[in-house]
């Protein structure tokens, strides 16, 4: 078997797309793809992004025991656990160190960033490069939040910039394949009355050409500097013939449980001649509740006041005694009310209260079982429930009451007045022209909704579907949205571990971009490693 094609991953995260490409192959014990170098600037990410490369630095099934008995550990701080299970393996360890480097592009010397890709592709024509520049910049939501600074200017955002970073990578290393991802709102941004999207596909296609304009050096010769085609993974148009939206990935027709819309480029370099990547095979969409059954049952917490299992339970049953509980006949109807009595008398205490960093359980699933479940973990990782104030509770309840019956979410104006947040934009909200759907209830028939790095702040718009749970989803049901298998550990603080998998690539979408373009070097030429057969029950 030839050697498995090397990979650069940059602006990796917590490394959603590395783990897509390095699981390609890697269940049938051979991987067609090997993550050589991921770099990330965040020290959190970092971490994640370092313990997952160290997981893989073992075959298929044969991860030590001792990986999953360390974070079984949550009793202990992860900072003293790490170490010790980096000292049994230093073999591991030190492969695992080389791959996952802590940089930040852009600041880092030039010559320090030259030859650790240099040094990781080894002189290999069939590297791959992955990654895409941080999107704050570039989504609509961003943009929005931005111009309420006083001081900001687009041209002066350094994240605008920080694509010039990626064309340094292939002007110098002329990778045979990149793929670079990024937010839907980079179609409509602009600079200086100028589309970024469309410089940037022009820089794509000529980088060398790009960085000579913004007085860049490159360490290579420029005479052998490569060009690149672009392609669309779901259109089959030419080269140059494509509309911008070609570039636009709906990921929950290709079985992702999520409504994420993202823009996706895949560079093919000029003298792979007329080799192009194949198009990715639609699937039926997926539902929320397939990935999120199989979880365990747990509580919120109450935050500003005493919390425990029994003042929680106390709480909602106050509910038809509040005010609010009498007006929803008035503001929704009186099949709501009969929901909300029976959800209520429904409502226990959850055997796991607010869950935990790990919590003993036998988890299941109903989509892909083979990527997601590992039961060496013997329970959940990432799993616990974060406080809300009791309004909240309210407001979630009534919510995922009212979805049950409606079949959407409820609006602001939806709600009984008592359950209006006490906020200043709460009359723009009232005119249609901001967050109108500030408290979103995820439906369980449905693909979620994006998850994005703002599940961080309140979870006030991934509300959980199950009424007598009366919470925001988790970390680890975010990271199941987001395909990431139950032993993908997140290290940091909740926080932390929210904004990494809002942030990420789903890694089962990852999975299926390196089929197309496994095929793509094999029929190139550039490899003669078979490629995995993908079955029927795939995404079954």
């Amino acid at each position: 078997m030839s050697e498995p094609i090397p990979v650069i991953d940059l602006f990796a995260g917590p490394g959603g797309l590395g783990e897509g490409f390095s699981a390609f192959g890697r269940s049938e014990g051979l991987p067609r793809f090997e993550l050589k170098l991921s770099i990330e600037k965040e020290a959190i990410a970092h971490k994640t992004l370092l313990l997952r490369s160290f997981f893989r630095k073992f075959p298929q099934g044969k991860v030590p025991d001792a990986y999953y008995e360390t974070l079984r550990q949550s009793h202990r701080p992860l900072e003293k656990r790490l170490p010790e299970l980096f000292e049994k393996f230093p073999i591991q360890s030190k492969q695992a160190h080389l791959e996952a480097w802590r940089a930040e592009l852009g600041k880092e010397a030039p010559n320090h960033i030259f030859t650790r890709i240099s040094t990781a592709i080894g002189g290999a024509t069939n590297a791959v490069l992955l990654g895409g520049p941080p999107c704050q910049a570039y989504s609509l939501v961003g943009r929005s939040r931005n111009k309420g600074e006083a001081n900001y200017r687009p041209e002066n955002d350094e994240k605008q910039f920080l694509y010039l970073e990626y064309l340094q990578v292939l002007a110098e290393h002329r990778p045979a394949v990149f793929v670079m991802e990024n937010v839907k709102g980079l179609l409509s941004a602009t600079l200086n009355n100028q589309g970024i999207f469309e410089r940037i596909y022009t820089d794509l296609q000529s980088p060398y050409k790009a960085l000579k304009r913004e007085g860049r050096s490159v360490h290579t010769n420029p005479a052998t500097t490569s060009r690149y085609r672009l392609y669309s993974l779901v259109q089959q148009n030419f080269f140059n013939d494509f509309a911008l939206k070609d570039f636009i990935i709906r990921m929950e027709e290709y079985g992702i449980p999520q409504a994420r819309h993202r823009l996706i480029l895949v560079g093919v370099r000029e003298d792979l001649g007329d080799h192009k990547p194949g198009v990715i095979a639609q699937t039926p969409t997926v539902p929320l509740q397939r990935v999120l059954d199989g979880l365990p049952r747990i509580r919120s917490g109450l935050s500003r006041e005493t919390d425990n299992a029994d003042k929680w339970l106390s709480v909602l049953q106050e509910g038809p005694d509040r005010r609010w509980w009498s007006a929803t006949a008035k503001r929704a109807g009186s099949r709501l009310t009969e929901e909300m009595t029976t959800a209520l008398n429904n409502l226990s205490r959850p055997r796991a209260d607010r869950g935990g960093e790990f919590m003993a359980y036998v988890p299941d699933i109903s989509y892909r079982r083979d990527w997601f479940l590992d039961s060496r973990i013997e329970g959940i990782w990432n799993h616990s429930g974060r406080g809300h104030i009791r309004k909240d509770l309210y407001r979630y309840f009534y919510a995922a009451c009212f979805a049950k019956i409606y079949k959407r979410p409820p609006c602001i104006v939806d709600f009984p007045l008592d359950l209006w947040p006490d906020h200043k934009n709460i009359d723009e909200t009232l005119e249609g022209e901001l967050f109108a759907d500030r408290f979103r209830v995820q439906l369980a028939d449905k693909p979620a909704t994006t998850i994005t790095s703002h599940i961080a702040k309140d979870g006030h718009y991934y509300i959980h579907p199950d009424p007598t749970q009366c919470r925001s989803l988790t970390v680890r049901e975010a990271a199941r949205i987001q395909t990431f298998p139950d032993n993908y550990f997140f290290c940091g603080p909740r926080t932390s571990q929210y904004i990494q998998v809002g942030n990420a690539v789903p890694p089962l979408f990852a999975f299926q971009v390196a089929s197309v373009v496994f095929d793509l070097l094999k029929n190139a030429g550039l490899t003669e490693t078979p490629s995995p057969q993908l079955t029927d029950h795939v995404f079954a």
